[in-house]
Parts: C-alpha cells; sequence; structure tokens
C-alpha cells in the first residue's frame, strides 16, 4: 500500500509540475500530456492494471492537466467513420468510448504473428490509413496498449506487449505524427477478453488497443 501510494503521489507531482513549469500558452496542452501519463500510471496501480482502467486513469490525468476531460467532435467523429471503412472485414474494432475516446481493438490474426512484434502488411495499410486522420486533428493524444495470451511467463509477456505497443508508435511516426502525442505501455497476459484455454481465445487476447482523444482545452 505504502508503494502505491508513493507513485500515485510521484505521478500527481508531475501533472502538477507540468503545468506550472510552463508558459502560459503552453500550460494547457503539455499539462494534458503530463497528466495523461500520470493518469496512466494511477490507473494502473487502482484496479488490477487492466487496459481499460489504464485508459480511465489517462483520462483523469489529462482532465488535470487541461482542466476538463474529452470532446467528441465533427472531426473525431469523421476519424471514426473513416477507420470504420478502412477497417471494414478485417476483424478490427473501432468503437466510441464512454468518455469520449475512439478505440480500436486490433486482434493478433491482423496485428502480429505469435511471439513477434513486427507488424503485418495488412495491419500496415490499416495504420496508413489511421495516421492521415491523426495528421489532420494534431490536437489529439495517442495511448497504445499491447497484450498476450497466457502463453509463456510475465518474464516475456510483458517486454512483448510493450514492444508491440512501442512497434505501433513506431510506424505512426514514421508517417508523419508527432511522437510527443503518444504514451505506450505493455501488459502482457492481463485483462483477458476471452479464454486463454482455446486457440481461439488466445488469439484474441493477443491484441493491441489503440486510445485516440482529445483534451477539451486543445479544441479551441
Amino acid at each position: 500500500m505504502r508503494t502505491k501510494l508513493t507513485v500515485l503521489a510521484l505521478a500527481a507531482t508531475l501533472a502538477l509540475a507540468g503545468c506550472s513549469e510552463t508558459t502560459k500558452g503552453q500550460s494547457t496542452g503539455i499539462g494534458a500530456g503530463i497528466g495523461a501519463v500520470a493518469g496512466g500510471i494511477i490507473g494502473g496501480m487502482t484496479g488490477g492494471g487492466g487496459a481499460g482502467r489504464v485508459a480511465i486513469g489517462a483520462g483523469i490525468g489529462a482532465a488535470i492537466g487541461a482542466g476538463g476531460g474529452y470532446i467528441w467532435g465533427s472531426h473525431m467523429q469523421k476519424q471514426k467513420e473513416e477507420m470504420q471503412q478502412a477497417t471494414q472485414g478485417t476483424g478490427i474494432e473501432v468503437t466510441k468510448t464512454e468518455d469520449n475516446q475512439l478505440k480500436i481493438k486490433v486482434p493478433s490474426d491482423i496485428s502480429f504473428a505469435v511471439g513477434k512484434a513486427d507488424i503485418s502488411p495488412q495491419f500496415a495499410t490499416v495504420l496508413d490509413s489511421f495516421a492521415e486522420g491523426l495528421k489532420s486533428n494534431h490536437t489529439t493524444k495517442i495511448a497504445i496498449y499491447g497484450f498476450t495470451d497466457s502463453t509463456g511467463t510475465d518474464a516475456i509477456n510483458l517486454p512483448l506487449s510493450r514492444e508491440r505497443a512501442a512497434s505501433v508508435r513506431y510506424y505512426l511516426v514514421s508517417k508523419g505524427v508527432a511522437h510527443e502525442r503518444f504514451y505506450i505501455e505493455g501488459h502482457g497476459a492481463t485483462n483477458p477478453v476471452a479464454d486463454n484455454s482455446t486457440p481461439e481465445g488466445r488469439a484474441k487476447n493477443r491484441r493491441v488497443e489503440i486510445y485516440v482523444a482529445e483534451p477539451a482545452q486543445a479544441a479551441g
């Protein structure tokens, strides 16, 4: 418990520092970015470390940094529709979350081979379309979470899941999306979405989840 409180205190300090050490014109955007990272830490420490919990934590962090949570405007709706069209028939899920984030869940048969972090050609085509939408609205923040199935140990799964998230970030950056807009994290076999005792279930659990959000204060 003492360790958790220490991490939470550090996260809060980073979020506040991000606002106080910037000029008036910069504090909102930078504070939102640092707040989202701090919120991700808070989320991971308070609720089992699942992706949903971390995403909520990042949302809280952005609200601290930017002072207003997330908004869903016409450009966010447009990107959602464009991604739904680009991923039609692939098995990739594109949805809007309750807190106004665009969520893209990519299963393993589209994204990565077993035990690998190399992006498949089919996934690269989807990411090309995704990058165009991100570049058209540069105020959004992107969080990428990698997951594995329960095969293997945490010593293998955790680094692999982070490598997968990092591969997605690297690819999007190579297409012109600014590096500082990203937050990535690997969760290994935590937060499964299917039964790990079956091949089909393990395939669903080997996935990447991408969240796109626009801090309210950045909308102006």
